[in-house]
């Protein structure tokens, strides 16, 4: 790869669903465009994910933009691995250029757009979109005492199926989707106890990724925020077996670890063999540090997918921030579909800005 042949329009840090959604739409223009992902293979953070995991919704309900995910034989939603190879078909479905694997170190503005220093040269892009998610940036909670704790401590990242448990005593830590999945199937050989900072809120047992999407799709229309009052907690079969098992009771958060475990200010103590941290991500942004981004909440400020403070830049696929429902398959469509319309607009109607080096 020669600094000199990566003189493009647009540049997309991010090849997972995000990134290839904001490709299908990219294609459809006279924009020159390459996608970055530092991943060997096709399938995003998908591939990473744990054996069991399932989609909330069935394969028709979840789609990127142009082509509907086929039907998985026997599961009517689909496991994480049919994800995966749906994924990598669509990749080359649309022939999107995506090089792999390419890590970017570093995004810097520059005269007419930016340049974008990775482990395998540089690129200069009028437009970067970033679209690298947050599975490589998992939130772990500072807790007194967690250097101190002998046991194993590991984040959601870090499962993939709960034979390692097994005998053991194991404390399941947050409210989320994920926390109630692992703590349904680790639960199965192991004695769990599930600690939240706040009770967890269950959704009704009818609701999926069908009713979530089109609350989602309600909400923005009315300028709401999403579907936080609906719940936390998709009631998928395996929680639901948890619950028939009496197995979803959570305590409230402790206060501190201990080289056995881990413990309340009221004096209440609780060994344990390990921790799994299921205590959620941040953008995984890294790269973008040169640009000094202004962040709140934890996040870079924009305006929908457009950062405040660099004309040219957008993020896409991060959650309600950058769009209702755009970290998930059906929904980061329709935010890609917006941003390229953005990008457009940007560049002008010739589509290009005239070279200046």
């Amino acid at each position: 790869m020669t600094d000199a042949g990566n003189d493009i329009d647009v540049l997309v840090v991010g090849g997972g669903q995000a990134g290839l959604a904001m490709g299908y739409y990219l294609r459809r223009t006279d924009l020159t465009f390459a996608i970055l992902d530092d991943a060997p293979h096709a399938g995003g953070s998908w591939q990473h994910m744990w054996d069991s995991l399932h989609l909330f919704s069935p394969a028709e309900h979840s789609p990127l933009p142009g082509w509907w995910m086929p039907r998985q034989t026997g599961e009517p939603y689909p496991t994480v691995d049919h994800v995966v190879h749906y994924l990598h078909d669509y990749e080359e479905r649309y022939a999107l250029p995506v090089h792999r694997p390419v890590r970017a170190l570093g995004v810097h503005s520059c005269e007419n757009g930016f340049t974008v220093k990775t482990d395998c040269g540089s690129w200069h892009a009028r437009v970067v979109v970033n679209a690298t998610g947050t599975w490589d940036s998992p939130h772990l909670p500072h807790y007194p005492g967690a250097q101190e704790f002998r046991g194993c401590q590991l984040h959601t990242v870090d499962y993939q199926r709960p034979e390692p448990f097994i005998g053991q005593g194991v404390a399941v830590v947050g409210g989320g989707n994920s926390a109630a999945q692992i703590l349904a199937e680790v639960s199965r050989v192991a004695e769990t106890t599930w600690v939240t900072a706040r009770p967890p809120r269950f959704m009704p047992d009818d609701v999926d990724g069908r009713v979530l999407f089109d609350v989602a799709t309600k909400s923005r229309a009315a300028g709401g925020h999403g579907v936080g009052n609906l719940g936390d907690i998709v009631m998928v079969r395996s929680v639901r077996e948890a619950r028939e098992r009496g197995v979803l009771h959570a305590r409230p958060m402790f206060d501190r670890m201990n080289p056995d475990g881990i413990a309340w200010d009221d004096g209440g103590r609780l060994a344990v063999d390990s921790v799994i941290w299921c205590t959620g991500f941040r953008p995984a942004l890294d790269h973008l540090a040169p640009l000094d981004l202004t962040w709140a909440d934890d996040r870079p400020v924009t305006n929908g997918t457009a950062s405040v403070d660099h004309r040219g830049l957008f993020l896409v696929g991060y959650g309600s921030w950058t769009g209702p429902a755009s970290a998930t398959l059906i929904g980061v469509g329709r935010t890609a579909k917006d941003t390229v319309a953005q990008v457009r607009a940007h560049l002008g109607p010739a589509g290009r800005w005239p070279a200046t080096h």
